[in-house]
């Protein structure tokens, strides 16, 4: 069974869902294969719990669709990162599901944050006495979670903020600490010691606090083995079917398809050149389709002397600039009977996806899947007894 689901909430902007018959492209996300993404994670960490995490609209796929599934397949913890993520997740799934705040929250946002049940990861010494503050102003302790900085200067107490709190314990008074947590940096290599270095510095700093269960590993950090799971695990873009890392293949199902509607097909010479600053020229008669899908759609204009767009198993190369709206394609090996104006071409599929994209454009799936623009048709896919 398949179904379109529109969601607006008064806490965040959703985009309308432009009607397909209206819309330049397709945004196909294949919701039985996030749950099934969940569930092989949740297997491969036995011991720790495997949480969701569905910021940024969970990574630009929807988070009022993404979440109650996720929840479905077995998902009991959610991470987002701003406190207005979560108060429109707390809508969206079970009054008994966690939401954990990853930034934490704005001196002026932290009561909104803990009312609403929402748990703040609390960054720096600044954030630990504000939330002391709350829990004396609100009379009872406060739940949250505790971030260390083990080597990568972004988030979290370094290893001075930690020896304050030891030999300084009352700073943590009406602070319930439900978990201590850590980010790797390098858990996409896995070869990379400070992989290792990161979880021993963890465990050296986590000795010296109040007793909390441990959380380092995120979607990649997964698949770096048992020790790094510690007691929960925060898989992210692995759930949406991004590549843990590329040594090994891709075991996560794909999870998104996007097919653009062709605007024009036009007949090349040799010497005629295409797109903006003309960069790209002709070298003999070719047929061209120009396409409705461009940088203001999540396909970066650097990406095209890499990128390609499929039809029927074949690679058509995009070719000269992407535009803000469009990009061109070459079509010449396709016959003229199989191919015209308002078919459509795969600028995602099951073989080509977010990673393969990112190849093309220097960078990661991550970026890739976060900048899918709003101006698709989106169709939501389920087998409900898949889940």
């Amino acid at each position: 069974m398949s179904w379109v689901v529109a969601v607006a909430s008064s806490c965040v902007s959703v985009s309308p869902n432009w009607p397909a018959y209206r819309a330049g492209a397709v945004l196909t996300i294949d919701l039985a294969a996030i749950a099934a993404n969940y569930r092989l994670l949740d297997a491969r960490t036995p011991g720790a719990l495997c949480a969701a995490v569905v910021k940024s609209d969970a990574y630009g796929l929807g988070a009022a669709q993404v979440a109650p599934v996720l929840e479905q397949a077995g998902a009991r913890h959610f991470f987002v990162a701003h406190v207005d993520e979560g108060l429109a997740l707390r809508q969206w799934v079970s009054p008994t599901a966690h939401i954990t705040v990853l930034h934490g929250a704005r001196p002026e946002a932290a009561e909104d944050c803990v009312q609403s049940g929402l748990r703040p990861v609390l960054n720096s010494l600044e954030q630990v006495s504000q939330l002391q503050a709350l829990a004396d102003k609100l009379g009872r302790p406060l739940d949250a979670a505790l971030q260390l900085d083990t080597g990568m200067s972004r988030f979290g107490l370094s290893g001075a903020d930690v020896r304050t709190l030891a030999q300084e314990p009352e700073r943590l008074r009406g602070i319930s600490l439900s978990l201590i947590m850590s980010h790797l940096a390098c858990a996409d290599t896995p070869d990379n010691p400070a992989n290792a270095e990161q979880l021993k510095t963890l465990q050296t700093y986590a000795a010296q606090l109040p007793k909390a269960p441990l959380s380092l590993a995120a979607s990649s950090g997964i698949f770096l083995g048992q020790a790094f799971h510690q007691s929960l695990v925060r898989p992210g873009a692995a759930l949406y079917g991004i590549a843990p890392n590329t040594t090994a293949p891709n075991p996560l199902a794909p999870v998104v398809k996007l097919q653009a509607h062709i605007l024009q097909i036009r007949q090349l010479s040799k010497g005629d050149r295409v797109g903006y600053g003309l960069t790209w020229q002709a070298d003999g008669p070719r047929r061209v389709a120009t396409i409705a899908t461009g940088y203001a759609d999540g396909f970066a204009r650097q990406g095209a002397g890499k990128g390609c767009a499929w039809f029927g198993g074949q690679r058509l190369p995009i070719l000269g600039r992407i535009s803000m709206d469009s990009m061109t394609v070459d079509i010449s090996h396709i016959p003229e009977r199989q191919i015209a104006a308002d078919d459509t071409v795969d600028l995602l599929n099951a073989s080509y996806g977010v990673d393969a994209v990112a190849e093309a454009e220097g960078t990661i799936g991550y970026e890739v899947l976060t900048s899918l623009g709003r101006r698709y048709h989106r169709v939501y896919e389920n087998t409900e007894q898949n889940i």
